[in-house]
């Protein structure tokens, strides 16, 4: 395998006037969004209920359920209600 560079290995210098010495409002705001986007996903991956649920819906016999939303029996609205209350505490 070959690799050649065809472009030029000196980057073009900047104007120093171009960029600003401090990072804008708008650059930390993004900053702050990534680094929490970052702490949340990492928390979910060491989740032991998340995990769990991922292995859940990546089963091929529980995955086509999910998509289809629908269930082998029959269930009522107070009996999934309530097992949703029983499974969130």
């Amino acid at each position: 395998m070959q690799i050649r560079t065809i472009a030029n290995s000196i980057p073009p210098a900047r104007d120093a006037s171009a960029v600003p010495s401090a990072p804008s409002s708008e650059s930390r705001r993004i900053g702050d969004d990534v680094a929490q986007a970052r702490h949340t996903a990492m928390s979910a991956l060491n989740n032991d209920r998340f995990r769990i649920m991922l292995e859940q819906i990546t089963d091929p016999t529980s995955s086509g359920a999910l998509m289809t939303m629908r269930s082998d029996s029959l269930v009522d609205f107070k009996s999934a209600q309530s097992s949703y209350a029983d499974n969130s505490e």
